[in-house]
């Protein structure tokens, strides 16, 4: 939970400063973005799950 917490501080903290500098936000601007991201953590998770123990 701490680092769920602290990823998110971290977080605004740059939105924030971006936003202070007047320069794009880092981020998926839509949902595809974050989908595609989404995609990246599960098949990281599949792998070490399932994949890993085959090889």
């Amino acid at each position: 939970m701490q680092e769920i917490l602290l990823a998110t501080f971290a977080g605004l903290i740059v939105g924030l400063l971006f936003s202070f500098l007047k320069l794009p936000l880092p981020a998926p601007p839509v949902l595809p973005g974050i989908m595609g991201i989404a995609g990246v953590y599960m098949g990281g998770l599949l792998f070490q799950q399932y994949i890993s123990n085959y090889l």
